[in-house]
């Protein structure tokens, strides 16, 4: 049986690499995500999903969205959560997702990072990682992403990474309602940007899958 190409793709810099993670990379992160991504009196995320960490089965629905997100990849709709990778470690998942990719070129982005390697770059450099994959990789024309007003960290990044504002939007994350800002990079804007010191190594037996 031909191997699935994802588990080949990697996108590295000199610093760290994005992968497909393996099911034993899934109880690592799993693991990383229990010892805590953020402040529990904060909510970062949508979907409440590090308040259920602790159930009995939560190891198996961890893993089974991870699965799902694998098995959905097609041409119509995508969503790749590739595992973050220091010196070895997992340190936490960066995401790219779209829609209609092969047409509309537009992809989203979200990531989270373990609190012990917070503080130290990697936000920063993971993202860049997976603007290169987007845009040099996939040919984007734009690359969205959003963040809770009060989370400043992810705000930084993307203001650093030159996005610019594409708007606010009122939402509710557990019992409260928080403002989210949206943010936008359009390929010219990326360009100026562009590293020469990422190297993107497996995605031409990809693209078929994604509709490319």
């Amino acid at each position: 049986m031909q191997r699935w190409p994802f588990f080949d793709l990697r996108v590295r810099t000199p610093t760290l690499e994005l992968r497909m993670p393996t099911d034993d990379d899934l109880c690592e992160l799993f693991e990383l995500a229990r010892k805590g991504i953020h402040d529990p009196e904060v909510m970062p995320f949508l979907i409440p999903w590090t308040d259920h960490l602790d159930e009995p089965d939560a190891l198996h629905r961890f893993c089974q969205y991870h699965w799902q997100g694998r098995g959905a990849i097609a041409p119509e709709r995508f969503n790749l959560e590739l595992a973050v990778v220091v010196d070895g470690a997992i340190v936490g998942t960066q995401s790219i997702r779209a829609v209609d990719f092969a047409l509309v070129r537009v992809v989203i982005t979200g990531s989270w990072v373990g609190r012990a390697h917070q503080g130290k770059g990697i936000g920063s450099e993971m993202r860049a990682t997976i603007l290169q994959l987007a845009f040099a990789g996939l040919d984007a024309r734009c690359a969205t992403t959003e963040a809770f007003d009060d989370n400043p960290a992810s705000l930084r990044v993307t203001e650093k990474l030159g996005y610019v504002e594409n708007g606010q939007e009122w939402l509710r994350a557990r019992d409260a309602v928080v403002l989210s800002r949206n943010y936008r990079m359009e390929r010219e804007d990326w360009e100026p940007r562009r590293r020469t010191d990422i190297e993107i190594s497996g995605l031409e037996a990809c693209l078929p899958l994604l509709g490319l």
